[in-house]
């Protein structure tokens, strides 16, 4: 069975630059299929290879069966197309064709792209060319036009947001009941019980909610101090509630962070920003139904932070998909709400290129005062997208912080990252020198996701503004 997935293909003005090996591994759905894809990453199993100006490398793989693999890659989407059974995005064949075309021009020259790849390519690239005369798709691959009927379409809100209503008012009295009854008391109910009012709050078409009171049911279990937890997360959505009742009464932004918050997602709207957009970060977060990937992105020019969600199905990586490290010249345009941070992937003009230079940086004084400012935005924000310049990173007790080169400050690395092999990537990268990272900034402290070295560091003071002519490796951590 044929498989293919990805965006729509760039229209190329140029050769594509080929990518490192961290940049084809971070596009990799799971551990299993970095490792297997690894496994093909040489020249051996691979036959019939080539790559051309525009962006395809192709190739055949042995298999088990008599028929090799038919293999091709549009590296300007990027989109991946394999006759493998494989239902991952990319495939580990994808994956270890990426890894042979980053070895060198020696193992995939350029060449003519074969009849067996010509014809995905070629229906690729000639749907991109019609949507550039239309004007190209809506941010996102949403349609322009708006609702068929758009009375149906305010009932049916009109319908669920008295759901969610109802939905809330239960979960207050369900907080009532609990701190009636005295928070030590919590871990003997059980998972049970939070589990059934989470259903209770998926049946009120309140998702945000049933997540946050699944957050509950676990904190009884998360060891020593869970008392104070839990009682500032039930704190939290108690808040969370009252605005939601209250919502008639909250100026605009705040208001569309609470529908955001309660799980109503708003389309996109407003005009498109082109940039030259580093991607900085792309990671997965599963759980028992849908994998969520983030995708994080700086504009070089707007100095704006943003932030990409795609989505699959359990089991399944989401659709898009970026090379961590790379530069790309695109249109996105704005999710409404506190902060602005969440994006949709619009046009992509020209080819991806090698990163110029890290994002501007501050002191870790300066993350712990802009996730300050962020949460008076919005107060159920978890972490806030930073990036540190000139920190070291160094072992506390049984954890680790990053602390300023001149010593006056430190931020602790949060828990989740101490267990990731990015800490030693993190920690080998630095030496004991200086480096730039990218993370998020939040209460449990600061999460690590790409780091730049103090060459880059230098690179980036004396290159100006734009960064022309001057490149630096982005190395990811997650």
């Amino acid at each position: 069975m044929l498989l293919s997935h990805g965006g729509e293909p760039l229209r190329t003005a140029g050769p594509v630059a080929r990518w490192t090996v961290e940049q084809v591994l971070a596009l990799a759905p799971d551990d299993a299929s970095r490792k297997a894809g690894s496994k093909l990453g040489s020249a051996g199993p691979w036959s019939g290879g080539g790559c051309d100006g525009p962006g395809a490398v192709w190739g055949l793989c042995k298999g088990s069966g008599s028929k090799p693999y038919q293999t091709v890659v549009d590296t300007t989407g990027p989109a991946y197309k394999c006759s493998c059974p494989s239902r991952k995005f990319p495939c580990k064949h994808a994956l270890g064709l990426l890894l042979v075309w980053a070895s060198g021009e020696s193992a995939l020259p350029a060449g003519e792209v074969p009849d067996w790849a010509g014809e995905w390519l070629t229906g690729r690239r000639e749907r991109a060319a019609q949507k550039g005369e239309q004007g190209g798709p809506a941010a996102g691959g949403a349609s322009v036009a708006g609702p068929a009927d758009p009375e149906a379409a305010r009932r049916r809100a009109e319908r669920r947001a008295g759901r969610i209503t109802g939905g809330a008012q239960e979960l207050e009295q369900r907080l009532a009941d609990l701190l009636r009854g005295g928070l030590a008391a919590a871990d003997q109910s059980g998972y049970g019980l939070w589990e059934e009012t989470a259903a209770r709050m998926v049946d009120a078409q309140a998702p945000g909610l049933a997540a946050r009171v699944r957050e509950l049911g676990s904190i009884p279990a998360s060891g020593p101090g869970w008392p104070v937890r839990l009682l500032e997360e039930c704190a939290l959505l108690h808040l969370l509630d009252s605005a939601w009742l209250g919502i008639s009464r909250l100026p605009e932004p705040l208001a569309a962070t609470v529908r955001t918050r309660v799980g109503l997602t708003a389309p996109a709207e407003g005009p498109p920003i082109r940039d030259h957009w580093l991607v900085l970060a792309q990671y997965d977060t599963p759980d028992s139904r849908i994998v969520t990937r983030r995708i994080w992105l700086y504009g070089r020019e707007s100095g704006r932070t943003a932030l990409l969600l795609s989505f699959g199905a359990a089991g399944r990586s989401p659709g898009l998909a970026l090379p961590v490290g790379v530069t790309i010249d695109a249109e996105i345009t704005l999710h409404p709400g506190a902060g602005r941070l969440r994006a949709e992937l619009g046009r992509q003009f020209g080819v991806p290129s090698p990163a110029a230079t890290p994002p501007p940086g501050g002191t870790a004084a300066t993350a712990i005062g802009a996730y300050g400012d962020a949460l008076r935005d919005d107060p159920w924000l978890d972490a806030w997208p930073v990036t540190l310049r000139e920190v070291i990173p160094v072992p506390s007790g049984d954890g680790w912080q990053l602390v300023d080169a001149t010593g006056e400050a430190a931020l602790p690395l949060a828990p989740s990252a101490l267990s990731r092999p990015g800490l030693w990537k993190l920690v080998a990268l630095s030496g004991g020198s200086p480096v730039t990272v990218f993370g998020e900034c939040g209460h449990r402290g600061f999460d690590p996701f790409a780091a730049w070295s103090a060459d880059a560091d230098g690179a980036a003071g004396g290159a100006g503004i734009s960064g022309a002519d001057t490149t630096s490796e982005t190395v990811p951590l997650i």
